[in-house]
C-alpha cells in the first residue's frame, strides 16, 4: 500500500514538541524529523512530565512513524580538543535520554570534524564517543543511532563511504546503529545519482563498503552545487544540480523505497507538503 511510505520533513516545535508532529500531518507526512532542544546551546532543560505526555498522544494520535530527532550542530563526537570532546558527550548523551524518553525511533547525527587532527585519529575518537553510550541502551529502548553522510566540507568526516563504515564496522555490536544517507551531501561528496544507472552504482558501491542493511533514512535534498563540489546547500527538488529524475527513482527503486524520507528542501511547509505529493506520485508510476 502506497500510503505505508514513509515520507515528510523537518519540522518546528515552535510552541512545544508535539507541534512538530502536528506540523508533519497537515503537509501530508507520514513521518518527521526535528530539534528536541535548542540546535545551537549546549545546555537544554530537562523534559517535563506533561510535555512527554503529550508528545506520546499526539504521536498515537497522529499516526506518525519512524519519528527522528537531529541533534544539535554543536556537537562534535571526534573533536581533538578535550573540552569540546567532553561537552559534545554530555550533550550527546542527554540529547539520547530525551529521544528514548519520546519514544523516538531515530537519532540522526553528524560525524564530527577533525579540524587540524588527523582523521584516522577523528574517527577513532567518534567511535570512542559512540561506545560511551552502551550503558544507555537497554531491550526498552527504541531509539536507533543514525550516522548522517556529509558533503564533506572543511575536515568534517562521514563524507566517505569508508568512513561510515568504519564507524558502523566498530559500533555495530554494541550499539543499534545505521545511517542516514543524504543526497546532497552524498552527491556533492562524489557520489552521483542522478541517473538510475547513478544510483544503482552508488548503491552497489555502499552495500559492498557498509552494506545496505544498514541503510535506513534518507534526507531527500536537491544539491545547489555540483558533483564532488564537497559544498553542503540544500535546494528543492529537481532545482538544482541533482535533478528530479534522482528522486523518482528513489521512489521506484526496489531496494530503496521503503526507507524512510525526511526532506530538508528549503522552502518551508507549503512546499514540502508538495514536495511530499510528488514523491508518492512518483512511488505510484511504473
Amino acid at each position: 500500500m502506497e500510503e505505508s511510505l514513509l515520507i515528510g520533513a523537518h519540522t518546528s516545535t515552535v510552541g512545544g514538541l508535539h507541534n512538530a508532529l502536528l506540523h508533519g500531518r497537515d503537509i501530508g507526512a507520514t513521518t518527521v524529523q526535528f530539534f528536541t532542544s535548542n540546535q545551537r546551546r549546549w545546555v537544554s532543560a530537562p523534559l517535563e512530565d506533561e510535555a512527554i505526555a503529550l508528545f506520546k498522544e499526539t504521536l498515537e494520535e497522529t499516526g506518525l512513524k519512524k519519528v527522528m530527532s537531529h541533534d544539535s550542530y554543536l556537537i562534535n563526537l571526534g573533536a581533538p580538543d578535550p573540552e569540546v570532546l567532553q561537552k559534545s558527550r554530555k550533550a550527546f548523551k542527554e540529547e539520547l535520554v530525551r529521544c528514548q524518553l519520546l519514544g523516538i525511533s531515530f537519532l540522526n547525527f553528524h560525524p564530527g570534524s577533525a579540524l587540524k587532527s588527523d582523521p584516522e585519529l577523528c574517527l577513532a575518537r567518534i567511535v570512542e564517543s559512540l561506545l560511551e553510550l552502551e550503558p544507555f541502551f537497554d531491550t526498552l529502548s527504541t531509539t536507533r543511532l543514525l550516522v548522517e553522510t556529509t558533503a564533506g566540507q572543511g575536515s568534517n568526516m562521514g563524507w566517505s563511504f569508508e568512513h561510515i563504515g568504519y564507524i558502523i564496522d566498530n559500533t555495530k555490536d554494541r550499539l543499534p546503529v545505521g545511517v542516514c544517507m543524504d543526497t546532497c551531501h552524498s552527491f556533492a561528496a562524489g557520489y552521483d545519482i542522478r541517473t538510475p544507472k547513478a544510483w544503482d552504482a552508488t548503491l552497489d558501491e555502499f552495500d559492498k563498503v557498509v552494506g545496505l542493511e544498514h541503510l535506513c533514512a534518507f534526507h531527500v535534498n536537491d544539491s545547489l552545487k555540483g558533483l564532488g563540489s564537497r559544498i553542503d546547500r540544500h535546494r528543492p527538488l529537481g532545482e538544482g544540480e541533482i535533478g528530479i529524475e534522482c528522486f523518482k527513482y528513489m521512489m521506484q527503486c526496489p531496494r530503496i523505497r521503503h526507507i524512510p524520507k525526511y526532506l530538508e528542501t528549503p522552502g518551508g511547509m507549503e512546499l514540502w507538503e508538495k514536495e511530499i505529493k510528488m514523491l508518492r506520485k512518483f512511488a505510484k508510476e511504473k
